[in-house]
């Protein structure tokens, strides 16, 4: 009996591990060994923890190039673009598609739009926005930075979850549409506020006189997170994966923005 139940949760990890290298390589271009098991099958449920570890490894960056000398806003500028550069710009790319679908008025014509590969003059405009955004926000933001990196990456990916969860797939296939089958919504988007909670639990740790600053990171990110979602269900009744990309890219940014106030 007791090596049937080791045997059952050997199963298990190693399920988990090949979902959990799976989503690696579908969020970002981390490369990992070709020999090694991937499943793609539920990847969703790894996207906060994968915006924990970009987040992670942003943190370790900058504060690496500031161990080195490197001026604030010249770093700040160097994480965003190895921050762009980790995902491939898989977001920013349906950041980019989504606003050239909001620039055309009639929203029968947007899923359209958006499917042509060709960036338009607003998305040219969104992707420098948020780059912008991320850059001049950063280089305002106090300590303890790679923290702050950690959560506005979670949540944002965070945000993805809620929006695959409770929002419509708006076509019949595409590469966001496996998501929406697979989905849990109960269980994936809990161990997500896990992993999150534990962030803002790490901030109330680190400075326990203001510890109102971890529970306004965690209140403030699922907020923008699902404000986002919802911004984005009102104007086009459902997503694509490049909306997804859109809440990711938005919810980050504002965030950001947002936590410059109060670290």
């Amino acid at each position: 009996m007791r090596e049937f139940q080791l045997h059952q949760i050997k199963e298990l990890v190693e399920r988990w591990t090949r979902s959990l290298l799976g989503a690696v390589i579908f969020y970002t271009v981390i490369p990992l060994p070709q020999t090694w098991q991937m499943d793609f099958t539920r990847v969703a449920r790894w996207a906060t923890g994968i915006g924990l570890l970009l987040g992670g490894l942003l943190g370790l960056l900058e504060w690496s190039l500031q161990w080195l000398g490197m001026p604030i806003l010249t770093r700040s500028a160097v994480v965003v673009a190895v921050w762009l550069g980790l995902t491939g710009g898989l977001h920013l790319d349906g950041a980019m598609d989504t606003a050239d679908g909001l620039a055309v008025l009639d929203k029968q014509r947007r899923l359209e739009v958006m499917q042509d590969s060709a960036a338009g003059a607003f998305g040219a405009i969104a992707a420098v926005l948020l780059l912008l955004l991320k850059t001049v926000a950063l280089s305002d933001l106090g300590s303890p930075r790679w923290l702050a990196l950690m959560a506005v990456a979670g949540w944002g990916r965070w945000g993805q979850v809620v929006a695959i969860a409770f929002y419509p797939y708006l076509k019949p296939t595409g590469k966001g549409a496996f998501h929406k089958e697979t989905i849990r919504p109960l269980s994936d988007l809990a161990f997500g506020l896990v992993l999150l909670f534990t962030v803002s639990g790490v901030v109330t740790w680190l400075d326990p006189v203001r510890w109102w600053k971890g529970i306004l990171l965690a209140f403030a990110g699922a907020a923008i997170a699902v404000i986002t979602g919802t911004f984005f269900y009102w104007q086009f009744s459902g997503f694509t994966g490049d909306v997804y990309g859109a809440v990711v890219e938005w919810t980050e940014a504002i965030f950001l923005c947002l936590l410059t106030i109060f670290f």
